[in-house]
Parts: C-alpha cells; structure tokens; sequence
C-alpha cells in the first residue's frame, strides 16, 4: 500500500510574494526568523501577522498538491473514522474522512509528514490520500467522533457538570432498571452536553431521532437542520428516558406521543425547553424546543422593521382599541413579533393579558394563561373569561377558528387592543382566511387595524462574508437593469456557519394598514388580487421588494430572499 503522490513542490515564500500577500522584504524578514528559530516558515508568517491562516492553507494546498478543507458535519464517515485507532489520530493530529475503493481520504494538519502516511498506510491497509485541515478542528473532530464508542466520558471530558443544571428535578416511576440506566453519569452527560451546545449554538430545536444502528442528533439553526453527532442506538432509550425523567413523564410509556417542559440553568439564566415525543418503527423520536430568553429579541426597535415601518407600528400599538394581526408561515418569527410588541406596552399603568399555546417566555407584570385542549381550555373559552378580567391589551396566541376569531373582534369592538396571529402567506391572504372563517365583512372593517406579513431570511456569515457585482441577467430578473449596479454579498463557507455561507437571521415585514379605502374594499368582500392591486397602486413595501433591499444593505443573499418569499 502507499500513499497518494502529491504535485511537484515549490517554495511558500515564493508562492506568497508571486500571489502579492507578502512583498519580499516580510519574506526575508520570515526567513531570517526561520534561520534562527528553527521554526516552519508558515508558523512563523501567522505568528508576524503577515498572512491569514486561510491564505496558508491555501498555498500550502496549492504547493504540497494536497486539497485544504474546512472540517465539517457530513465530511467523515463515521463508519470509516475506526479503521485508524484514537491514540494514532490523536498522535498524528489526522482523522480518516472517507474511503473509497483501497483508497482512504485522510485529514491532516501536516502535509509534509510522509513517512507518517506511509505509517498509517500499513496500518490501516489502504492507499492514504491526505488532505489539509487546522489541527485545531481535527483534534475536535477526533474527540467528538471516537466519542461516540461506549466510553461516553472520553467525549464528555471538558464538559463542566455545573455549567448546566435541572430545576426541579423530582419524579418516581416503577421502571427502576432503565431509569437506573438513564441516570447513570455517562448519560448524564451526554444529555447534558446534547442540550449546553444547542443553546450556546443558538439553535432553536433539537432533533433526537433513531435509526438502525445508531440516533441522530441534529440541530435546528437558522431554520435549516445540521446533524451535530450519531451515536450508538443502544444508547438512545437511555437518552429519552433521562430526558423524559427531566420533563417529569412517564418513562414506562413509549407507545403514546408525550409532551412536557424541562427548565434549565446555563451561565446564570434560566431556559425553557419544550419536550415532545413521537414513537416510531425504530423508537422514540424526541423534539426540543430550545426557548431561550438570551437569544429572543423581545425589543421591538431591534426585530428588524425599517424605520418609516417602525414608526408606523409603533403608532398602531399607541392605540386604545383595535385588532393587529402577525402572518407568515411557521417559523417566520411571529410570536418574536407579539412578545416585542406586548413588551413595548407593558407598564403598570396597563392591565395587559396572554393566551398562548404554550407559554413561550415569562414575563414579568404580565398575566400570561396557558391554552389545554385536554381539559376543553381552548383560546376562545379563555379569551371570554379574559374579557372579563378588565384588560386593556390582549395577545391571542393563534385565531385558529371563527369562535376565537368572532371574540377577538368583539373584543377589539369593545375597547381593547387585541394581537393576534393568523397562518397565511401576507396580508391580503389574512383579509381572505377570515371572511372564509365566517367572520362579516362590516365586523372585519370595523374592527381590523392592520396586518403585518413577515418572513425570516438567513443573513450572510460576517466571518466569510465577500462582495460581487451581480451579472446583468439577474439584474434584469429583478428589475435593477436600469438602477446604478449594486455590489452584493454572499458568504464562502467556514466552520463558524456549518459551511453554509449563512449565520443568523434578519426579518423582513409588509405592513398592511386598513384605511377608509381598504375598509370600503373589504366591504364589497374582495379578493386576494384586488387587495395585492391597491397595495401596487398605493407603492406600499411588499415582503420580496423589502427582503431586496435587506440584499443591497449587503445583510442577505439574493438567492436567500426568493427562496424565502413566494411570489404567486
């Protein structure tokens, strides 16, 4: 066996000057160091500060032959991690990725190491092809996929036992001999661990989900799922059991979907998960969702409205009476934009109430109530008892039905300010979805202020952000052919995004205000493409014009806001 030849070597000093990232004097400078030190010349140009360690591997790629990578989830084959043993790996700072044939892609941090590969090509008895990666992200990957042997502690080692703690933890059940199991320290940890990176990784969800021979953990950030680790499914009744033991549930049921509420402590503040279970041909599939208060913005001058859709926002909400209704799909930030709002009224003046389905985050002064189907307490049978409680705000969680709907106008007729959301693509979608519920067109107009339509788009990575001019065919797409040539952004890829170019997220809004005109259109019960005509006629900012020009302030793609916004 032997090891994949790399192309014909030429100096790094020479690559970095004849690519103008050094001149020549900083590469003499770099090699008089290296003549006294004795250190390699790459070391020795990120050290000075003369080059950026994605330059070096670059050049070293292009210099050793050898492809560089950014280490990433869905670039190692965990079955092929074991044919080398941990000691090597972690000795040699390399980490098998993939193998095809007799052929074995290896991450290296040392390209220059070949009697190694010729080491490591005996030993695992295939041709090594080495690639270039930081020794930083091997090492991590080393420890997070020889992890997952049986030894769980090896890959819990850095993990801080007080950096995450239960509250409330007290339960009893009869299945002593899994729950055991379940509270056994390994599990511990790796529940614990599973939990502390979604929250530091700011995900919103965590996906636990079972598979032949191993479970799945994958995270939701951004609105996309990454797979973070897959370890051994032995474990995986051990997990949910532990998990169901922190949400206070029955760990002997497994053949019936189950719902609950663990709350946690990291870095001094409290987090809120939401627990739901559903069994599957392989086990429990279990779904976090990670409510941390930390990670909301609950500021409704930070949520990402223009400052002419702000303004007129925040005059609608001074109001003493009317319905405001938050649209988009799930995931589009809604509920984000109802705590902002019922927070920017808060005040002790103001008797202010909540219904929601659940509780998302507490808040303080305000009485927020907890919609349960099981027991007949549904939104329109809270929201009745509500309206006699003297309130001056009312945030619905979801009009789900004419009932609630009905009540929330009345209310609304009746003095109050009532929020709410409603599922539908934009405003003049929402117009529609009620006068279909059964809701009077006169009660509609009277009552309904406006409805603001949003969207969640992902923003471009600041750590591999770069700029280009757009070519003239997606100019002409959309209607720029004739404005002056922006320069837009997209994002490379790199370790801090999960290679996806994209980190954090920015909302775009549409707001429709209901005017004397748009009354008499409602009225006359209009439909969808007459509403979407007056809002072209009165030039108001629709969801795909604003997400563009979230693109031109370089805080999103292109590509981003078409994918997110669809235009009938």
């Amino acid at each position: 066996m032997s090891v994949v030849a790399p192309a014909a070597r030429k100096r790094l000093g020479e690559l970095c000057v004849a690519q103008g990232i050094i001149t020549e004097e900083q590469c003499h400078k770099a090699l008089e160091i290296q003549k006294r030190t004795g250190k390699r010349l790459g070391e020795i140009l990120i050290a000075e500060q003369m080059i950026s360690e994605e330059d070096l591997f670059r050049i070293l790629g292009g210099q050793m032959g050898f492809a560089h990578v950014w280490l990433r989830k869905g670039l190692i084959d965990p079955m092929v991690v074991k044919i080398l043993p941990k000691e090597k790996a972690k000795l040699y700072r390399v980490i098998p990725m993939f193998k095809v044939g007799d052929e074995l892609t290896l991450a290296a941090a040392d390209p220059q190491a070949v009697l190694v590969f010729d080491e490591l090509s005996k030993l695992t008895g295939c041709r090594v092809h080495p690639v270039l990666c930081r020794a930083s992200d091997i090492l991590k990957a080393i420890d997070e996929y020889y992890g997952e042997e049986v030894q769980i502690t090896d890959f819990l080692s850095g993990l801080d036992e007080n950096e995450l703690q239960l509250v409330e933890n007290r339960i009893e059940h009869d299945c002593q001999e899994i729950q055991e199991l379940a509270e056994g320290s390994p599990i511990i940890n790796l529940v614990n661990l599973i939990i502390l990176k979604a929250i530091k990784d700011n995900a919103s969800d965590i996906h636990i989900e079972p598979d032949r021979s191993r479970f799945r953990v994958r995270y939701r950030i951004d609105g996309v799922l990454y797979e973070v680790m897959t370890p051994k499914v032995d474990l995986h009744p051990a997990v949910v059991s532990r998990l169901k033991i922190m949400a206070r549930l029955d760990i002997a049921e497994k053949r019936l979907p189950q719902d609950g509420r663990i709350q946690v402590y990291v870095e001094g503040r409290s987090v809120d998960l939401r627990f739901s279970s559903l069994p599957g041909i392989f086990g429990e599939k279990v779904v976090l969702r990670v409510l941390d208060k930390k990670g909301a913005i609950l500021d409704v001058n930070q949520i990402g409205f223009n400052a002419e859709t702000l303004a007129r926002f925040k005059s609608l909400l001074r109001k003493p009476f009317g319905l405001i209704l938050v649209t988009g799909p799930t995931g589009s930030g809604k509920t984000t934009t109802l705590y902002s709002a019922i927070n920017f009224l808060n005040s002790l003046e103001k008797n202010l109430v909540t219904i929601e389905d659940p509780v998302e985050y507490q808040l303080d002064i305000i009485n927020q109530n907890q919609v349960d189907e099981a027991i007949g307490l549904s939104f329109a049978r809270i929201l009745k008892h509500v309206l006699r409680q003297d309130p001056d705000v009312v945030m619905v969680g979801e009009i789900r039905d004419r009932e609630t709907a009905e009540i929330a106008i009345q209310a609304s007729l009746t003095g109050h300010l009532v929020l709410s959301t409603v599922h539908t693509n934009d405003g003049a979608g929402t117009i529609n979805r009620l006068i279909d519920m059964g809701i009077e067109p006169y009660l509609l107009a009277s009552s309904l202020t406006a409805v603001i339509a949003q969207r969640l788009v992902r923003a471009v990575c600041a750590e591999c952000k770069t700029s280009y001019i757009p070519p003239p065919s997606l100019l002409e797409q959309l209607g720029w052919e004739h404005e002056r040539t922006p320069r837009l952004v997209k994002g490379k890829g790199c370790p801090s995004c999960y290679d996806s170019g994209y980190k954090g997220r920015v909302g775009i809004f549409e707001l429709l205000e209901v005017d004397a005109d748009l009354k008499e259109l409602i009225l006359k019960n209009l439909s969808v493409s007459e509403v979407r005509d007056y809002q072209k006629k009165r030039n108001l900012p629709s969801l795909r014009t604003e997400g563009l020009e979230r693109a031109k302030e370089r805080l999103t793609t292109v590509e981003e806001v078409l994918r997110s916004v669809y235009v009938e």
